[in-house]
C-alpha cells in the first residue's frame, strides 16, 4: 500500500448502508444457524426457563410448533436435548426406544426433516440422577470406557428414531470411534457425527443446566471437559483425534470466550466447524438489554458476526429463529 491521507480515505467505503453492505467481508445466512431446543417428558404446558428469557422446556406439541417456526424462518437445523421423567445412575432413558428424545426426534423428522437438519445431542448428563456425563465408578469418578458403551447405545437409538446428525458432547476419550462403529454396525453408515471436540469446562453453562436439569449433584466436570487455561494446542489435538475416529464436523464450545480457539480450528481442518453460543452468552445479553444497558438487537447481531468472522460455518444459538427471520 502506497497511498496516504488525503489520497487514502478508508471512510469512503463506510459512508452509507448500501456501501457497507456491498463490501461486507462477513455475512450471516439463516441456513448457517442451528436452534438448540429442550423437550421435557411429563409436562402439559411449556415451562419458561428463568435464566434464559424466551427459551422454554417444551412439550412434544409445543416443540413441533417451535420447529415449524424455525423451518419457516429458514433456520438450517435444530439440536434436541431431552429431560426424562425418570433418571437413574446409568441414564437408562438415553437409549430407551420410547424415551422422550426418541419420540420427539420422530415427531420432528416427520414434520420438518425435509426442510432442516434434525440433530440430537448425545450425552448422559440429562438422563443421570447424579448429573454427570457418564457412568460412575464406585469412587465417584466418570468411567470413560463404560460410558462409551452407553453413548454408542444412545446414538443408535437416536439414529433409529430418525436423527439426521449425532452430536456427542460428553468429552470422553474415544467417543467418536465408539459411536461410529455402533452406527455403522446398525446400518447407519450415512448418519454424520458432529463432534463437540473442543468443549471447555466453562462457567457459561449455568443457565443450560437449569434448562436441561443436569447440574452435577457433586463435584464438577473439570476432569473430562477441557481446562480454559489448558495446554496450548490441546484443542487441536482433541479435534484431530475426533477426525481420525470418523467425525464429519467438529465444534468449539463456548463461542465468545474461545474465538481464538475457533480460529485455530478453522485454519487447521477441512471439515465444517461449528461454534455453540451457549446459554450464559445468551443470558448475559438478554439481562443487559432488559436493564437498558445495551442495544439488544445490535449486540445479538454483532456477537454472531464475530463468531462467523472467527471461522464458524455453523452457529448454534438460541436466537436462531429470531435472527433468521430478521435476515429474511
Amino acid at each position: 500500500m502506497t497511498a496516504q491521507f488525503p489520497a487514502a480515505r478508508p471512510r469512503r467505503l463506510r459512508r452509507t448502508a448500501p456501501m457497507r453492505r456491498m463490501v461486507a467481508g462477513t455475512r450471516l445466512h439463516p441456513a448457517e444457524l442451528v436452534l438448540p431446543v429442550f423437550v421435557k417428558e411429563g409436562i402439559d404446558e411449556p415451562n419458561p426457563i428463568g435464566s434464559m428469557p424466551g427459551v422454554l422446556q417444551h412439550t412434544r406439541d409445543s416443540l413441533r410448533k417451535a420447529a415449524h417456526d424455525a423451518a419457516e424462518a429458514g433456520v438450517g437445523g435444530l439440536i434436541l436435548f431431552g429431560i426424562p421423567a425418570v433418571k437413574d445412575a446409568r441414564g437408562s432413558a438415553a437409549d430407551d426406544p420410547d424415551g422422550i428424545v426418541q419420540r420427539a426426534v420422530a415427531d420432528l423428522v416427520s414434520d420438518v426433516g425435509d426442510a432442516m437438519v434434525v440433530m440430537t445431542d448425545t450425552c448422559l448428563d440429562e438422563f443421570t440422577d447424579h448429573g454427570h456425563c457418564g457412568i460412575l465408578t464406585p469412587g465417584g469418578e466418570v468411567d470413560n470406557d463404560a460410558t462409551l458403551e452407553r453413548y454408542a447405545a444412545a446414538a443408535v437409538a437416536q439414529a433409529r428414531a430418525g436423527s439426521q446428525v449425532i452430536a456427542p458432547s460428553g468429552m470422553m476419550d474415544g467417543q467418536v470411534a465408539a459411536i461410529r462403529a455402533a452406527l455403522d454396525a446398525d446400518g447407519f453408515e450415512q448418519v454424520p457425527i458432529l463432534a463437540y471436540s473442543a468443549k471447555y469446562a466453562s462457567g457459561f453453562y449455568g443457565p443450560f443446566r437449569e434448562a436441561a436439569e443436569c447440574a452435577p449433584q457433586f463435584g464438577d466436570r473439570n476432569a473430562y471437559q477441557q481446562d480454559p487455561a489448558g495446554p496450548v494446542g490441546e484443542a487441536l489435538r482433541e479435534v484431530r483425534l475426533d477426525l481420525a475416529e470418523g467425525a464429519d464436523a467438529v465444534m468449539v464450545k463456548p463461542a465468545m470466550a474461545y474465538l481464538d480457539i475457533l480460529r485455530q480450528v478453522r485454519d487447521a481442518v477441512d471439515v465444517p466447524v461449528a461454534a455453540y453460543q451457549v446459554s450464559g452468552e445468551y443470558a448475559m445479553i438478554e439481562a443487559a438489554a432488559a436493564n437498558g444497558w445495551l442495544d439488544r438487537e445490535r449486540v445479538i447481531m454483532e456477537s454472531l458476526v464475530a463468531i462467523r468472522r472467527a471461522g464458524a460455518d455453523m452457529i448454534l444459538t438460541y436466537w436462531a429463529t429470531e435472527v433468521a427471520t430478521r435476515l429474511g
